[in-house]
């Protein structure tokens, strides 16, 4: 009873420390507030309650800007 009790807590251990990045996400761990290092895409592990992760969006996002305009040397204004 007390064997089987023991596995159960390290089987939960270990499967609370189980990440996943996508793709296009990469995450940042933090042991302690310090950086560690990047993991991902794919399956990782981190240390529960020990270390921290941030996960970091690495796709390219377009913005929607009016067009300026502007004015050459000899006072033309151009698109």
């Amino acid at each position: 009873m007390n064997r089987l009790l023991i596995v159960a807590i390290i089987v939960v251990f270990l499967l609370l420390g189980l990440r996943i990045a996508q793709k296009y996400e990469r995450a940042i761990v933090f042991r302690l507030g310090r950086y560690v290092g990047q993991r991902g895409p794919g399956l990782y592990w981190i240390i529960p309650f020990i270390e921290r992760r941030v996960t970091v969006d690495i796709r390219t996002k377009t913005v929607e800007l009016e067009q300026q305009e502007t004015i050459t040397k000899d006072s033309v204004p151009s698109r």
